[in-house]
């Protein structure tokens, strides 16, 4: 009988031995972006003949104006879209003709004057290196035009300019 019990006494500490416990801690944080996008002016459109709305001011538009403000220099890319077709308005028939701009307005730094030298234009798309820690205005026009002779049937127009600030 003494046996018995030294040996279940020995295969107790192995059993404990085989067993674990075991537990996944989170770890959390959040990211908040170094750059924030402004609107400082809305964008309005001209409509000087009755085929073309343009937010050009000799049409009687206004540009919008878009502001980045970056905290980290050389983190970030600016993207910005010039509309390629309205968001709301009268039903069109017919194609509508786009054509649009981006360009650096004013900055905060003198080492920011590169940025309209460097920048690359693709499709409706303007992409700038934000290189330089500060704040960059950006103005933009767009203009669309309504088929060979054709006007623009009566209504609110909208159209949306795309901006983005990209982590690189």
């Amino acid at each position: 009988m003494f046996k018995k019990k030294i040996l279940l006494a020995a295969a107790i500490p192995l059993f404990a031995a085989t067993t674990s416990v075991a537990e996944n801690v989170p770890i959390t944080g959040i990211v908040e972006s170094k750059c924030s996008i402004f609107t400082d002016v809305q964008g309005v459109y001209g409509n000087p003949t009755p085929n073309v709305l343009s937010t050009a001011r000799s049409n009687g538009g206004v540009l919008p104006v878009i502001r980045y403000d970056v905290a980290s220099a050389d983190y970030y890319k600016a993207k910005i879209s010039y509309p390629n077709s309205f968001s709301s308005g009268p039903s069109l028939p017919d194609v509508v003709a786009w054509e649009g701009s981006t360009s650096v307005k004013e900055v905060s730094d003198p080492l920011m004057s590169d940025y309209e030298t460097d920048k690359v234009e693709y499709d409706n798309v303007t992409e700038f290196d934000l290189t330089v820690a500060g704040t960059v205005w950006f103005e933009v026009t767009s203009s669309a035009d309504y088929g060979y002779n054709k006007a623009f049937p009566a209504g609110n127009y909208t159209a949306i300019v795309t901006a983005e600030c990209i982590a690189k």
